[in-house]
């Protein structure tokens, strides 16, 4: 009955991030109260059945519902009260700050959070700030003084894409900004976070110190103590692929078997040791110390791993299992498992915005229900060789298909991506991450920490570094493997609700007849294609890529990308934040056709990472990609007069005009760039690169290029969308690309007039995300991502 009341907590918490507005404080506050006290008052007046267990039950329900969604929005509302107004946005500020995070270099400098000590109005208290240059790395616990420039939380937003904004919500970041011109360090902060925050800074150098150069030596780290932000991304696609990347972090059973530790050396400890001619275990029972050390341990290694959702999840179980123990009062997995969700919950009600919170719990409960008697074949004991290693090996290997089984639909949903190596690569992994490398870390970390010990741990850190190199030989087989993971379409709810239903019905105990034929009930989304436009008809996605251009056009049969993006710091771009984990989620396995209208960073900063994730039909440019980018496949260039027709679709370049044989294109001149027109059977588009006004002028007096979309040239650049071409063209539908409160000023307001003026509705992606058209027999389509996913913690669009 209670246990029933915790879940539903749990899930009054977690719906109210669909919302796209929430009340005031005040008015939730009342509303749930009333709400409490109607459910109490019905309940006592209630008769018969409402009065029995049944009603209570429903009662307790409902109320822990409404207790729920009330807590989590009036703590959403106070969040959202402590905002950068936009007067005090884009403007220099002179602020004093405490560095509260650890510093995570970036390809120009260094980002870290830090909370603003006295902030005038309108500021809120918590941001994120980037430091550029070579600036010496900031120390948690640090007081500065500096002209800062922020801005409201912002993120591209895609279909199916990763939303910035709602990590940067949950973690209380409220603005974003950088540090400019010569700041100056005040001072040392103090309080516990700091104290904590200084420690973890403390640990992490002292283990790139020990580790040194090591291949390995960042993932180490994230296992000692949780900082993943050195972590190659190579190594991160290799452990998605293997299924392993719960490993690489601070897991439940990286803590668990810590605390264990703990907790069994004061057990043996007590029940030896007296005090003043009496045991210490007459005065308190060994059991008790046990459990109270091995929550301290617990507790604190969680804090050095950074009180993530899986360590709060373990912390919490372990606590209620600890103090249940204390007083001799018997819990079931699952009562455990809701206990610890609902403290999960109460203290961070956004919580359940991170995929991490569903996958942890998830995994518990999947793994408390294959323990708690089902999926057993045979009694215990029936066999003699079920006993020791052989009766281990067996439990682990169910543990691992109950998992692997069970999580499938999650994962397709959050990844679109099943390992289908998992349950191999974790069996040999998940020894010996946890039984070897991870304690061997520890060690070497705890060893580093006590003068005159720095040589054994450093061989305690080699030994770790030598034994994960080793393991990683097979693990880096498995996952380049072509059957490694399998890439499917992100599913609809539907189709993930009936796949839920089917492994609910395969995990029931073995009475239940046809267990195992509901698992066909998860064909149906692994299966899962979305409806390609009909013949002469087309879909036309602009992607929120920032300040760049990624256009993704799609017929019957046939997809066509034109442009490839930006790049992101020195180790991501477009191509692989974006693109890709978007034509995946579509389905879209390979590109027919790829157009690079030119060379500029900010339309081909992703060509590379693309190549390399996806199949590329043919490749047109405004230039030869094999002479600037070596190892790029061949590809011809885009001129004048060039056509081809996809499923009734017809592609053609209207730019740049045909050059003779002899002549090279100047490849880093905008006005070079290649100029796509598409034509289906109900709608017309049209893509234009980074021309400027005279290519316009050109484009305008050939005529014929009336269109219903038209990509904006240049990103709305003052220097284009020349009144000519506003009056050719005619469209319905402008569109610029660009990134938010970027340094150009794009799309230029008197642009943004003259298209306006001209009746054309025109859209942004700085402030409308991802705008889709779709063309078909019905009409022309249009749906902004910003206005389709609206959340509450969303900026708003204007």
């Amino acid at each position: 009955m209670w246990r029933l009341a915790l879940v539903a907590f749990v899930l009054g918490t977690a719906w109210v991030h669909v919302l796209p507005a929430v009340p005031r404080a005040g008015w939730t506050a009342v509303g749930a109260g009333a709400l409490l006290l109607a459910l109490g008052a019905a309940w006592r007046r209630g008769r018969g059945v409402w009065r029995g267990p049944a009603g209570l039950a429903v009662v307790l329900a409902m109320a822990g519902m409404v207790a729920g969604t009330g807590l989590a929005l009036v703590r959403i509302d106070l969040r959202l009260q402590d905002a950068l107004s936009p007067e005090r946005e884009n403007r220099p500020i002179e602020l004093d700050y405490l560095v509260t995070s650890l510093s995570t270099a970036t390809g120009r400098g260094q980002r870290f959070q830090a909370e603003l000590l006295a902030p005038p109005p309108g500021v809120p208290r918590r941001v994120q700030l980037a430091w550029y240059g070579k600036a010496a790395e900031v120390v948690p616990g640090e007081i500065w003084r500096a002209s800062v420039v922020l801005k409201r939380p912002h993120g591209n937003l895609n279909p199916h894409g990763f939303d910035y904004e709602a990590y940067l919500f949950e973690h209380g970041i409220r603005a974003t900004g950088s540090v400019r011109g010569r700041p100056r360090r005040l001072g040392q902060g103090s309080g516990f976070g700091v104290l904590v925050q200084r420690a973890r800074h403390d640990s992490r150098a002292v283990l790139r110190e020990i580790l040194g150069g090591k291949r390995y030596g960042p993932v180490l780290t994230a296992l000692a103590m949780g900082d993943q932000a050195g972590v190659d991304k190579r190594d991160w696609e290799t452990f998605s692929r293997a299924g392993i990347t719960h490993l690489v972090s601070i897991s439940g059973l990286h803590v668990t078997m810590l605390a264990a530790l703990a907790g069994w050396i004061v057990l043996q400890g007590w029940k030896c040791c007296s005090w003043r001619g009496t045991r210490l275990a007459e005065r308190n029972p060994a059991q008790v110390a046990a459990a109270a050390a091995a929550l301290v341990v617990a507790w604190l290694y969680c804090l050095l791993a950074g009180w993530g959702v899986p360590a709060q999840r373990t912390f919490f179980m372990l606590s209620v299992i600890g103090l249940a123990a204390m007083l001799r009062l018997p819990l079931s997995g699952s009562r455990v498992l809701a206990v610890a969700a609902a403290l999960v919950c109460a203290l961070d009600p956004w919580a359940p915005l991170a995929t991490g919170f569903w996958l942890s719990f998830g995994a518990v409960a999947l793994l408390v229900l294959a323990g708690s008697g089902r999926w057993r074949w045979r009694e215990a004991g029936d066999l003699p060789w079920r006993t020791g290693l052989a009766a281990s090996l067996r439990e682990g290997a169910r543990a691992q298909v109950v998992l692997t089984v069970g999580l499938l639909p999650a994962l397709g949903l959050m990844f679109q991506q099943i390992s289908l190596v998992s349950p191999l690569a974790n069996a040999l992994a998940i020894p010996v991450v946890s039984l070897l490398v991870t304690p061997l870390a520890l060690a070497a970390l705890a060893l580093a920490m006590v003068p005159g010990l720095s040589g054994i741990a450093a061989a305690s850190a080699s030994l770790a570094h030598a034994v994960f190199a080793v393991l990683m030989q097979p693990v880096q087989w498995l996952a380049h493997a072509q059957f490694a993971a399998h890439a499917l379409a992100a599913p609809p709810w539907p189709l993930v609700a009936l796949g839920l239903a089917g492994v609910a019905w395969a995990m029931q105990p073995r009475g239940l007849p046809c267990r195992w034929l509901a698992l066909v009930l998860l064909t149906p989304m692994l299966a899962y294609r979305p409806a390609r436009p009909e013949h002469g008809a087309w879909q036309m996605t602009m992607l929120d890529v920032g300040q760049g251009s990624a256009i993704v056009v799609e017929t019957s049969h046939t997809t066509l990308l034109f442009d490839t993006g930006p790049p992101y710091g020195d180790h991501a771009d477009a191509g692989s934040r974006v693109i890709w984990p978007y034509l995946r989620a579509r389905g879209i396995r390979r590109l027919d056709e790829l157009v690079v209208s030119h060379a500029d960073v900010d339309h081909a900063g992703g060509l590379r990472s693309l190549l390399a994730a996806v199949p590329v039909g043919r490749v047109h440019a405004s230039y030869d990609l094999a002479l600037r980018e070596p190892g790029m496949p061949t590809s011809s260039r885009c001129a004048d007069g060039q056509r081809w027709t996809r499923d009734g679709v017809e592609f053609s370049f209207v730019h740049p005009a045909r050059a003779e044989e002899h002549e090279t294109p100047a490849p880093e001149r905008n006005g070079n760039s290649c100029v796509l027109l598409l034509r289906g059977q109900h709608h017309s588009a049209l893509l234009t690169g980074d021309i400027g006004k005279t290519e316009e002028a050109r484009l305008a007096r050939r005529g014929a290029i009336a269109v219903d979309v038209l990509a904006v040239p240049h990103h709305g650049s003052r220097h284009s969308s020349s009144g000519a071409l506003v009056a050719a063209t005619s469209a319905a539908h402008a569109v610029a690309q660009a990134g938010y409160l970027n340094r150009y000023r794009h799309p230029h307001p008197q642009i943004v007039r003259r298209w306006q003026r001209a009746g054309t509705i025109f859209h942004r992606t700085d402030r409308h995300g991802a705008v889709v058209f779709s063309s078909d027999s019905h009409g022309l389509t249009v749906e902004r991502e910003r206005d389709a996913r609206r959340r509450y913690w969303h900026a708003s669009a204007s």
